[in-house]
């Protein structure tokens, strides 16, 4: 294998297909990047086994072959080269990089060991063409899914097709975000799948990085491909059934509060300083307006008020502040409604959920469940 290309686009390919290397003792070769010549250009792969990426650099070819090298040197090797024109040659299961007065000879191992990243040849499911907005519509649900994987479905998000829509939804149990895509050509295939959360964090940083015309959602059988042209990211998807969240989310509420989202995040943030060990902060809803309390033994006590526009109900509510300022950092509009209900006493349940939504924006919810009292 030889190959001349640019210093910029080698390393930002390299960059993103190794993120997803790890220090594997059991499988040395999965500490390295595959490099290869396919159709014309220099492709570079990465696996860990449940995640795997392509990436396509252009470059002059001389001669074809393949070759593994080990991922942290090689990207670290590169990053640091001047934007210039980079000469890689493969022989004997060393590969030679020369850029101007730098020259290296990094040690690989041969390509024939590198796992097989599965190739998924299927239609679209589902194609968005813009490919910043789908990086901030999946960042505003990934968060939500549970870290644990006791319940392997709540380590996901779940992507569900309809038929002129995409919802992206994550839950753990104490809070649960959906965001809704409304498209103008119609889904080709209804489908509900979820995907790991890992994977999500990955396709929102290759988003960020690589701009793309469009992003195809391609379904396999227990994966699904997400192609950019020039990045591919395959991933395994989570076996099991995803619980009916509709359900949990009110359709009514006894009392409404329209606020200012920026105003309420910045009382929050102020009560958190004197928050007890389980992040609460307690809000009173009176006419006009909201008091947000909260108390620590050991630090203080800290009490604020804000105006608001209510409607229904006052009422005292609990909440893990966390939970409520991630929710409102997802929220893009001034102001922000919070629908809530009362407590239903006598009961060992846990509290009913509250929800916020921005004011003027459809497609985004947030519900988060009180601490019981």
């Amino acid at each position: 294998m030889k190959i001349t290309c640019l210093q910029e686009n080698l390393k930002t390919n390299l960059n993103i297909a190794q993120n997803i290397v790890g220090k594997n003792l059991t499988l040395p070769i999965l500490n390295n990047l595959l490099l290869e010549i396919d159709n014309g250009q220099l492709k570079i792969s990465s696996t860990n086994l449940e995640i795997g990426i392509n990436t396509w650099t252009s470059g002059k070819i001389e001669k074809t072959g393949s070759i593994t090298c080990p991922a942290k040197i090689l990207t670290s090797f590169i990053n640091n080269l001047p934007n210039k024109k980079i000469e890689l040659e493969a022989k004997d299961n060393n590969l030679y990089i020369k850029c101007e007065n730098y020259k290296a000879a990094i040690k690989g191992l041969s390509a024939e060991d590198f796992p097989l990243i599965p190739k998924i040849k299927e239609k679209p499911i589902s194609v968005f063409k813009k490919s910043e907005a789908l990086k901030n519509d999946l960042n505003k649900v990934v968060g939500a899914a549970a870290l644990s994987e006791s319940r392997p479905e709540f380590s996901g998000v779940l992507f569900k097709f309809e038929k002129d829509s995409v919802r992206f939804v994550a839950t753990d149990s104490f809070r649960l975000a959906e965001k809704i895509i409304y498209q103008t050509s119609s889904i080709s295939q209804p489908n509900s799948l979820i995907v790991p959360q890992r994977t999500i964090q990955e396709l929102i940083r290759i988003l960020g990085e690589k701009q793309s015309q469009e992003v195809r959602f391609v379904l396999g059988d227990s994966q699904i491909l997400f192609d950019l042209d020039e990045v591919q990211l395959i991933s395994r998807l989570i076996d099991g059934q995803y619980p009916d969240y509709q359900q949990i989310i009110p359709k009514n509420f006894e009392t409404k509060v329209t606020l200012s989202k920026d105003e309420l995040i910045n009382n929050i943030r102020i009560a958190s300083i004197f928050s007890s060990k389980i992040n609460d902060v307690k809000i009173l809803i009176r006419s006009e307006k909201i008091e947000i309390l909260s108390q620590d033994p050991d630090l203080g006590e800290n009490k604020s008020q804000m105006s608001a526009r209510v409607q229904g109900k006052p009422m005292e509510i609990i909440f893990n502040f966390r939970y409520l300022m991630e929710g409102l950092a997802n929220i893009g509009t001034k102001q922000v409604l919070l629908g809530l209900n009362p407590e239903i006493q006598g009961t060992s349940s846990r509290s009913n959920p509250a929800v916020i939504k921005p004011v003027g924006e459809d497609g985004y919810l947030y519900v988060v469940m009180p601490i019981k009292t």
